[in-house]
């Protein structure tokens, strides 16, 4: 019998979700998942994990779910995470996000599970003043998405202070790569994530990748992102967890990343060298919203979990990211 206690994994089919569950999988914790399938895949869920087919909003699911499994704790991944589509759909975002965290929250509370991991983003600081980036900065989101997160936040942490519940919120930056193992990955069709893209075009899925804005302030004048590989964000997870259940009256909120970043040009002179061979690039206009560098400081990480990278150089990521792009295609063909 384990003495880790059960944890519920929402979202756990998609990209992130599924990297936590094998995390927890593998150290021996009891877990079990529940997602909509909306953008995750049932393969992405290992063998032998309990599996709920459904939505967070649904208040009767959760509370049997809790009841079947002895829930003790919710990493809580589902919900949408496409910038430029909360702008065109803000209320999709503020459902999904935002409502349903609400409907997630209460039955948690109900069911008296006292510790929530909480999946948030490095949007909620909007264009930040200082990079590197503090989890002290003003958090001032310049789209729906981010303002969707913390949202989520302020609920986690007003019922934090009312029932016997603790939480941590992890602000994610550039989250890339997939297990070493490749046992899971990002399979989401049409994804925007600069890596992704990367490797699909050097696999012939996309003939180019366009490059958004190359007068930026930067050392090379493309966007500079902090890109955290996803099994060390997983397991950033798991440390989180193991603090709250060691401090049940503590919350934490932290910042996820390497507090290093990498311009495009950099990132996809990686995969050139990856894969020995060009990606076509189109220098196209800045998009909307997009700082010039957006780096973490991983400090409070740090100091606070025993939490140390595996997996950070570059071009690891990338053969990773790699690797998985080359299983998906033989799992599609298979299907």
């Amino acid at each position: 019998m384990s003495s880790k206690p059960p944890v519920l994994v929402t979202g756990g089919a998609g990209y992130i979700g599924s990297h936590a569950v094998l995390a927890l999988k593998d150290g021996g914790w009891p877990v079990a998942v529940i997602d909509n399938l909306t953008t995750g895949f049932k393969f992405a869920i290992p063998d032998g994990v309990p599996f709920y087919h459904g939505d967070v909003e649904d208040a009767d699911l959760l509370a049997r779910i809790f009841a079947e499994q002895g829930t003790r704790a919710i990493m809580h991944f589902a919900g949408s995470i496409i910038v430029p589509e909360s702008v065109e759909n803000p209320l999709k975002y503020y459902h999904n996000n935002t409502a349903k965290s609400r409907t997630l929250i209460e039955a948690a509370v109900k069911a008296g599970v006292p510790h929530f991991i909480f999946s948030s983003t490095a949007a909620t600081y909007g264009i930040p003043e200082t990079s590197p980036v503090t989890e002290d900065l003003p958090k001032q989101p310049i789209n729906p998405y981010g303002w969707s997160k913390l949202m989520t936040e302020q609920m986690l942490g007003d019922t934090a202070r009312a029932h016997p519940m603790n939480f941590c919120a992890l602000r994610y930056f550039n989250v890339a790569g997939a297990d070493p193992q490749a046992r899971s990955g990002q399979s989401t069709a049409g994804a925007t994530h600069l890596i992704k893209v990367a490797v699909e075009a050097a696999l012939g899925k996309r003939e180019n990748v366009s490059v958004f804005g190359t007068d930026y302030d930067t050392p090379d004048g493309t966007g500079v992102r902090d890109y955290i590989h996803v099994s060390d964000l997983a397991v950033a997870h798991v440390l989180a967890l193991e603090a709250l259940i060691e401090q049940p009256a503590r919350s934490l909120t932290m910042n996820c990343g390497y507090g290093r970043g990498f311009s495009v040009l950099e990132v996809l002179d990686a995969v050139d060298r990856v894969t020995n061979m060009k990606i076509e690039r189109v220098l196209s206009p800045r998009r909307a919203g997009d700082p010039d560098s957006l780096i973490s400081d991983p400090s409070r990480l740090k100091a606070t979990l025993p939490w140390k990278p595996a997996h950070a150089d570059l071009e690891e990521i990338v053969a990773h990211a790699l690797a998985w792009e080359r299983k998906l295609a033989e799992i599609r063909a298979e299907a």
